[in-house]
């Protein structure tokens, strides 16, 4: 059977000045606002942990930064 190990981590939105899922407080937002500088610090955060062997499950973005969850394969002990 597969084993799983599950992380979380937080990353302050202070971190992403200006991505999408971070609207005005008026509403607006639109994709031609987030910067190549912002897309890029997200795909650093997913390629670093990558390398450690997580695999994304989701990312949840909110007022106060992002949450992002994390699974990597354990090695199961011969039995």
């Amino acid at each position: 059977m597969k084993s799983f190990e599950y992380k979380i981590t937080t990353h302050s939105a202070d971190t992403f000045d200006k991505i999408i899922f971070f609207c005005s407080k008026s509403g607006q937002c639109g994709i031609d606002e987030v910067s190549k500088d912002q897309t890029r610090i997200l795909t650093t955060i997913l390629n670093n942990q990558g390398r450690e062997g997580w695999e994304l499950v989701q990312i949840s973005f909110g007022k106060d930064g992002v949450m992002v969850y994390w699974k990597r394969r354990v090695n199961d002990e011969a039995k």
